[in-house]
């Protein structure tokens, strides 16, 4: 057991019921917004808004089942191996991703430059998928697993403009600290543009403000009852970003989003229909 994990001096009561697991899945959920570089302890304290013992006790638990795990070295959590696994199994159920495979395969192929599918988490965006291009020269800003504060990027920025005004802004101030601390490019009024301009335009753009010359657009996806449901995006250096191009990268990305959202419409009509077939079946049986 590294340093962090030591007991402490003065002993808190146990948590117990409902609220550990609350607050242990609240930590779950800290640690998996920083899926690369992990989280110090001192930021999951600030965080989750927990007294330190009570974390270092709740991250205990997750580690022994596997959830989380520390680095020995940097003393950062990361998701454990437990979570990888669930998120596998959970895949097979819920496999958003599916649906955009398809779209993010035609994307690279028809434009040489890599495509990326990500969701929202909450206030943040996680990339799901990374489809590489054939163009020699690629950019490598956004990987697989990769979380930002919405709003920071692309894709993530197609996302956020498809929130309603007051929780988006509600997001935005929720993670000003975020931002100010390692988005500096993305202070919230620039955030509150970046919104207005892509609403204006039909899709989002990131113009190099996370790695130099590394620029994005992107379009959201939405589920049939208008809720957000993901974004696809293309990368690429910026002397293959120029306005005329722009235009017609959003074309085929606003193209390829109808095409996953009418996916996800027949998944859940094929969901209603199975559902109300078996209601059907246990009316018939029991009457």
């Amino acid at each position: 057991m590294v340093e962090d994990m030591q007991p402490d001096s003065v002993p808190t009561p146990d948590l117990s019921g409902s609220q550990s697991v609350d607050r242990a899945l609240r930590l779950l959920a800290l640690v998996g917004r920083e899926t690369a570089s992990g989280l110090p302890l001192s930021e999951i304290v600030e965080e989750s808004g927990l007294n330190k013992p009570t974390v270092r006790r709740l991250l205990l638990a997750l580690m022994r089942a596997g959830l989380v795990e520390q680095e020995a070295r940097t003393r950062r959590y990361h998701l454990g191996e437990e979570a990888f696994v669930l998120g596998l199994l959970s895949g097979q159920r819920h496999g958003l991703l599916d649906f955009a495979m398809a779209s993010l395969h035609r994307l690279s192929d028809t434009t040489q430059d890599t495509s990326f599918f990500s969701i929202r988490r909450d206030r943040f965006a996680i990339c799901l998928h990374r489809e590489e291009g054939t163009w020699p020269v690629r950019t490598h800003a956004l990987q697989a697993g990769d979380q930002h504060p919405l709003g920071v990027g692309a894709g993530s920025l197609a996302m956020l403009a498809l929130i309603p005004d007051a929780e988006a802004t509600a997001m935005i101030e929720a993670n000003r600290a975020v931002l100010a601390a390692r988005y500096p490019a993305y202070a919230p009024a620039q955030l509150i543009t970046d919104i207005a301009l892509a609403r204006a335009q039909g899709f989002a753009l990131n113009p190099g403000r996370i790695v130099t010359n590394s620029w994005g657009i992107g379009v959201g996806v939405r589920y049939p009852d208008g809720r957000v449901a993901g974004a696809l995006s293309i990368a690429a250096i910026d002397s293959r970003m120029q306005p005329q191009r722009q235009e017609e990268l959003a074309v085929l990305l606003r193209h390829e989003a109808r095409q996953v959202e009418h996916r996800i419409a027949a998944m859940l009509d094929r969901r209603q229909a199975k559902t109300a077939q078996d209601e059907i079946r246990t009316a018939e049986t029991t009457s």
